[in-house]
């Protein structure tokens, strides 16, 4: 492997993503919103290879939050269009390439056959050995926490059950490790509701650039930073 020639011990296990700034790296191109979901997606599929190649396991990205669908009627519907074919897309390459796809949110909400195309994609790639991708859509933090809370007294959890590592469970996908790192792209220094739960002792990296122009290179700065960070996790 040429692209980076130090050997760094510390490589984060899961790597959340933010992947923030397609409208606005667009508009600054005079393209359309379209233009920067479509250059995003694409995006996506690259650095997903960038960061199991360098050893990461699981990589959870923030596709599309519970607060997006405020967006106008016409951005909503190309995107979960797009959402649709990435789907197809990543199962294909999932299979190829021997990795995972979980999906993480209120599933059921999502539009059309979007529901069955998330399930057909867990269910085709649950063999996958060579990473995780975890794609968090229709997703929210506090919805995580709530959706959380309702399964366990459906489940009629009795109150001194109810322990941290109990709440974990009934996460989605909550057999997941919590992210290392998390990282966000486009300047903006918040989490936006991406995994509050797990995110306790993420270590945070913001970077100042539009996620369509994240590159190879962001992937091993990023490793390399994580690695160089003392982490205390409260002790």
């Amino acid at each position: 492997m040429n692209h980076n020639s130090k050997i760094i011990k510390n490589i984060p296990a899961h790597v959340g993503i933010i992947p923030d700034g397609n409208r606005r790296w667009a508009k600054e191109r005079n393209l359309s919103s379209f233009d920067g979901h479509q250059r995003g997606h694409e995006k996506l599929k690259q650095s997903v290879d960038w960061f199991f190649s360098r050893g990461v396991n699981i990589i959870s990205v923030y596709a599309f939050s519970t607060e997006n669908w405020d967006r106008a009627k016409d951005e909503v519907n190309y995107f979960m269009k797009l959402i649709r074919k990435a789907m197809e897309d990543e199962t294909e390459r999932a299979i190829e390439k021997n990795f995972r796809v979980l999906v993480s949110g209120r599933i059921d909400e999502l539009p059309g056959d979007l529901p069955d195309a998330c399930s057909e994609a867990m269910n085709k790639t649950k063999g996958g050995t060579n990473g995780t991708l975890n794609l968090c859509l229709n997703y929210g933090g506090r919805a995580e926490i709530v959706d959380a809370v309702k399964k366990m007294i459906k489940n009629k959890i009795e109150p001194e059950q109810a322990h941290e590592g109990m709440i974990k469970k009934y996460l989605y996908n909550g057999n997941l490790p919590d992210p290392d790192v998390i990282v966000r792209t486009s300047g903006e220094k918040r989490l936006s509701g991406f995994q509050l739960w797990q995110s306790v002792y993420s270590e945070l990296i913001f970077l100042n650039k539009y996620w369509p122009d994240f590159e190879a290179a962001d992937v091993d700065m990023i490793i390399e930073e994580f690695a160089s960070r003392k982490r205390r996790f409260g002790g």
